[in-house]
């Protein structure tokens, strides 16, 4: 008997699109895109650091400033590095169409200030009984862990939990637990998913 959903953020729940960011940064500093994104690839661990609340914001920013070659305060840093969301609203219903009968818990790897911007900018989203987020426990998906500490927030068991995230790497981590897992890949089949667990 399925009690629980987990729900992944981004690309679930809420779009992002990176490319805004690097079009910030490349009118800032007369750089191509494609050389802004090459330096986001170089320095990949940065934003794993930072997912992970192993670095803080002000770290972070320090060191993405002087890579991209940025001359950018940290304010105006974080409003061009947050503001690349917008609901996905189709699976925000979803979700609460749900919510009578199932805990619903919130797992996603973010970072403290992409995270805050989120939940300050779309009140909409705060209907979980449970978040539990990378930066505050220290681990990423697909590490077991967090699965674990989602399905101990929820106070449930794996096999009384269903999965839904956009990367296949993520879903086979939480199936390898015995949580029930769906690949996202749009609203309709995500509904089409559920009626078939006998959830909606």
């Amino acid at each position: 008997m399925i009690d629980t959903v987990i729900f992944d953020l981004g690309q679930v729940l809420v779009k992002f699109n990176n490319r805004l960011f690097f079009e910030r940064i490349a009118a800032r500093t007369g750089r191509s895109i494609e050389e802004i994104r090459a330096v986001t690839h170089d320095h990949a661990e940065l934003p794993t650091l930072f997912d992970t609340g192993r670095i803080p914001p002000e770290e972070f920013y320090e060191r993405a400033a002087e890579a991209l070659g940025l001359d950018i305060g940290f304010g105006d840093f974080f409003i061009a590095y947050n503001d690349v969301f917008s609901v996905i609203n189709p699976t925000l219903a979803l979700a609460k169409r749900l919510k009578p009968r199932y805990k619903l818990v919130l797992l996603s790897n973010t970072d403290v200030m992409r995270y805050s911007y989120i939940e300050g900018t779309f009140p909409q989203l705060q209907i979980f009984d449970a978040t539990v987020l990378s930066y505050r426990l220290g681990r990423m998906k697909p590490d077991p862990e967090i699965y674990r500490e989602a399905v101990r927030r929820a106070g449930t068991a794996a096999e009384r939990a269903v999965f839904i995230d956009d990367l296949a790497e993520n879903v086979d981590a939480a199936a390898k637990l015995g949580i029930t897992g769906i690949l996202y890949t749009s609203p309709e089949a995500l509904e089409t998913d559920l009626r078939r667990l006998g959830l909606l």
